[in-house]
């Protein structure tokens, strides 16, 4: 889903910054006014913890390996704008240090991981919220299937961007893209949830939505 240099066209590109920019700043001014100086040093160890993290792959089928994408986990641990923010360290470092996806489609990274799986996974989320129990069961089924969503999102907003920069035809990236990570997005969910109750269970203040 890192999408590297030449994949997307110049507007497609440019377009996604420019959101993901307006976003990012946002949240950077939101976090300077509103983020409380004991959960501040948070967002350094979840960036950390998700750039670990995702260098970790999983087989899935056929060859193809996944990892760990973390926004959603970031969004419910932090708030939607403080994870995207997080989302967005990660992926400036991995294009920067490792060319885990390319410069010019850094902003298209940041929109599709960040902003589309992290604040579009969170949505769902707090739908999902809204329908269950509030009970922690319902809170960890909740992340569960919002953390699969947001997997699933980022890959379609993926194929939808190289549909449109003319790389590969929609009716063939939508299934490819969605399809594989429909699968990954099992393994990011039972890694969610896993994470989540280990935190909940000796620290559930941390969890910026369980205490909301």
């Amino acid at each position: 889903m890192h999408i590297p240099d030449g994949m997307v066209s110049g507007p497609v590109n440019v377009a996604a910054f420019a959101v993901a920019a307006a976003v990012c700043g946002r949240a950077a001014a939101r976090a300077a006014k509103t983020l409380q100086e004991d959960h501040a040093p948070l967002l350094g160890v979840t960036a950390a913890f998700i750039f670990a993290a995702q260098m970790l792959n999983f087989p899935v089928f056929a060859g193809t390996s996944g990892h760990f994408l973390g926004a959603l986990f970031a969004a419910i641990a932090l708030g939607p704008l403080n994870g995207c923010l997080v989302m967005t360290v990660v992926l400036t470092l991995q294009c920067l240090l490792f060319a885990d996806g390319g410069l010019t489609a850094l902003g298209t990274n940041i929109f599709n991981m960040g902003i589309v799986g992290g604040i579009g996974g969170y949505a769902v989320f707090r739908s999902l919220q809204a329908l269950l129990p509030q009970t922690r069961t319902g809170f960890l089924t909740s992340a569960a299937l919002a953390s699969w969503s947001s997997v699933v999102l980022a890959s379609a907003a993926c194929a939808g961007e190289l549909a449109f920069s003319g790389t590969i035809p929609l009716q063939a990236a939508l299934p490819a893209m969605a399809g594989i990570h429909a699968i990954i997005g099992i393994g990011e969910a039972i890694i969610t949830v896993a994470i989540l109750s280990t935190v909940m269970a000796s620290r559930p203040h941390l969890i910026a939505s369980w205490r909301q």
